[in-house]
């Protein structure tokens, strides 16, 4: 899948799954029980122990089948390693300008961290595709909307504070993805082994997206 691709599956799917895993087995069965829900995108943060071999299976497990990216990069070795393990893209909360200017050399679909006006904008310049708006649970919705005020041409996914419940607010702001963690996955039900509520939970959740986005 080349990066436009990539880019416009992201679009497509409107749904990205932020996962922190508890362990390298459990986030393999959160990334399965949200598949069956019908998440194509999942993206596998730093913070989930033995992140790139996690992504590795992923990757391979998956492969076709959904858009798979790695998160909580911050460092810039981050990202040669994500690339070799197989994300088809990358994910910052930050826009430090060393970081970025590697995910973007990269080659891959590239997401950056920005909320203030200042930071939106030097994200987009840096060359990011989409700028992640983290996080996302201290401005809401209605910041999106003023953000696309000044920046109309500037794709914004909001991270932190997406649920279900909310979700139709966001895409109405303007948002062209949005990333959801713990009100999608939630660590507890992992790790008490309650996969079929993942599956339950991500299939409302894409059902909720669904709706929004056609609304």
């Amino acid at each position: 899948m080349t990066k436009t691709e990539t880019l416009q599956q992201i679009r497509t799917n409107g749904l990205i799954a932020v996962l922190r895993g508890p362990s390298p087995e459990l986030t393999i069965k959160m990334v399965d029980a949200l598949v069956a829900g019908g998440v194509r995108g999942i993206e596998v943060t730093l913070s989930t122990p033995d992140a790139y071999a996690v992504t590795a299976e992923v990757a391979a497990a998956y492969k076709g089948k959904i858009v798979l990216g790695m998160g909580t990069l911050t460092e810039v070795p981050d990202v040669e390693k994500a690339v070799k393990a197989g994300a088809q893209f990358l994910v910052s909360p930050v826009c430090e300008p060393t970081l970025v200017k590697a995910m973007v050399a990269s080659g891959l679909v590239t997401m950056a961290g920005a909320l203030t006006p200042t930071e939106v904008l030097a994200t987009w310049r840096m060359g990011a595709d989409v700028v992640k708006l983290f996080p996302g649970s201290l401005v809401g919705p209605s910041y999106i909307k003023s953000l696309h005020g000044p920046f109309p041409l500037i794709p914004l996914m909001p991270t932190g504070g997406v649920s279900a419940e909310n979700v139709a607010q966001w895409f109405k702001a303007g948002a062209v993805a949005v990333g959801a963690g713990g009100d999608l996955c939630p660590t507890a039900l992992a790790r008490s082994g309650q996969f079929d509520k993942i599956t339950e939970i991500a299939r409302n959740f894409v059902a909720a997206v669904e709706a929004a986005r056609k609304g």
